[in-house]
């Protein structure tokens, strides 16, 4: 089972369990992290699932849809290693992966 590294908007940072299979996205909304709002649900239709992937984890997920970049856009707080949660499928690779959930905008 795959571990997430989460950073809170705080700073707070804590390690989950989550089940190969799910997105980033649930993985956290699943674990009480209350400031990720992902209001779509996990359509990629928002981007209230916003967050920044550590760098060493660039590479290893799955190349950003036009959609999540034209959703990204709309964000002041996007950067090169900005993510929408809800597009990261987990898997065992993905083992360790940490996340900094971005600001509100």
């Amino acid at each position: 089972m795959p571990k997430l590294i989460v950073t809170t908007r705080e700073g707070e940072t804590r390690t989950v369990d989550a089940a190969p299979g799910l997105t980033v996205m649930e993985a956290i909304r699943d674990n009480g992290f209350d400031e990720l709002l992902a209001l779509c649900g996990g359509c990629c239709s928002c981007a209230t699932c916003h967050v920044h992937v550590d760098p060493d984890f660039a590479d290893l997920l799955p190349p950003i849809s036009q959609d999540e970049d034209d959703l990204l856009d709309s964000s002041d707080e996007r950067d090169e290693y900005s993510r929408l949660s809800c597009q990261l499928p987990l898997t065992d690779a993905l083992d360790g992966l940490k996340v900094r959930i971005a600001a509100e905008d």
